[in-house]
């Protein structure tokens, strides 16, 4: 271990994680002096009856409550403006934002709006927030995005085709509520791209130029779960243990990239949001496989670690390179053996749209700490890959 090299790690938040724990919502609400609750979260996850277990909770503490249910996938800044005009409307004191990313996104934005002036958009890019926001409890319904632990939110604004990161320590919810049994229902397929979206999270996180002891670590034991109980989780839905292995790896992994940004599968994720309207997990299935095979270079010693911590270890004594693509084959086999897609242009994306994207690409943060430096036209090159 280089301890040649200085490294800072926080986490300012408060994970609670358990079976049922869902059931202490109440508990949570009141510990953080909320009376009056603002639900943050999709018609998705109402219909499907998640929210009424979290409303029955609330209801049997006496705690009041009022519903925000209109996020959409790539969330959108008009939804932090009316949520805010809500919570305030209502006279609440805490927001529980509960749902996959989208929900989580907007409920962290929302929450630093409320003591913050301007527009969500006034905050893009890291550490311009300057006041701690409502108190905001994070309950993911997913294993992915990791967003109950992580400093960032995602915003798009789709009148102007635009997508960007807030990011701030004081983005982080104060309680990260994670019941693995809020994620049983989850369909195969969003199980699929939102674990492998949590694998990649972990994956860039573990061989790119910003790595350190205690992300690492995070990185790894996030990896070994989701290379033992993804495929379960994907095919036999109702094992509580493969998805609560699921929720822990996706909120390990997230704590990690707080530390070391991501690498070239999420720099062009966001272009390819915004502009192609792909689902992040879905484009960051598809962009890994490509993405793998250009960082291998970059970093042999790491990637050939890859095939026993996704268990399946390369033959014995290999040379660093044979055991690194065994690294990169066991990564690709997992995508492939759960069904996440595999093309851009199921999206309408063409040959033409690639030189934008990858020059939309090159000027997020995740490219400086990639392990191996590309210029656009490898980005171009990795796209094309996956058309």
């Amino acid at each position: 271990m280089n301890y040649h090299q200085d490294f800072s790690f926080a986490f300012a938040g408060r994970i609670e994680f358990g079976i049922g724990l869902h059931k202490r919502l109440a508990e949570f609400v009141t510990s953080l002096g909320g009376q009056k609750v603002l639900i943050v979260t999709d018609q998705g996850l109402v219909k499907a009856g998640i929210i009424g277990r979290l409303t029955a909770v609330l209801d049997a503490a006496g705690l009041g409550h009022v519903l925000f249910d209109g996020i959409e996938p790539e969330p959108d800044a008009r939804s932090v403006v009316a949520a805010v005009d809500m919570f305030r409307a209502e006279g609440c004191t805490a927001i529980v934002a509960a749902g996959g990313g989208s929900p989580l996104d907007i409920g962290k934005a929302v929450s630093v709006m409320l003591t913050n002036p301007g527009h969500i958009r006034d905050y893009e890019g890291l550490g311009r927030i300057e006041k701690p926001g409502a108190p905001l409890i994070a309950v993911p319904t997913t294993a992915g995005t990791g967003s109950e632990s992580t400093i960032w939110a995602v915003i798009s604004e789709k009148d102007r085709s635009a997508k960007y990161g807030v990011g701030s320590t004081l983005m982080v919810p104060d309680i990260a509520l994670c019941d693995p049994t809020l994620t049983v229902t989850l369909p195969p397929r969003v199980t699929a791209v939102t674990g492998i979206d949590a694998m990649s999270h972990a994956l860039e996180s573990y061989v790119n130029k910003a790595t350190q002891p205690i992300s690492e670590a995070l990185s790894e034991q996030a990896m070994r779960l989701i290379g033992g109980s993804l495929r379960t989780a994907v095919f036999a839905g109702d094992t509580v243990t493969a998805r609560a292995d699921m929720l822990l790896a996706s909120t390990m992994a997230a704590m990690a990239f707080n530390a070391t940004r991501l690498g070239i599968a999420h720099a062009l994720a966001m272009p390819l949001g915004a502009k192609a309207k792909i689902p992040h997990a879905d484009v960051v299935s598809i962009l890994m496989p490509p993405v793998m095979r250009f960082n291998m270079l970059g970093n042999l010693e790491k990637f050939a670690r890859l095939a026993g911590i996704f268990g399946e270890p390369a033959p014995s004594g290999a040379p660093v390179r044979e055991a690194a693509e065994a690294g990169v084959r066991a990564v690709e086999r997992l995508i492939s053996d759960v069904g996440a897609p595999a093309r851009l242009s199921d999206w309408g994306v063409q040959e033409s749209d690639l030189p934008a994207f990858a020059e939309a690409g090159m000027k997020t943060g995740n490219i400086p700490v990639n392990p191996r430096t590309p210029e656009a036209d490898d980005l171009v090159a990795i796209m094309r890959a996956c058309l």
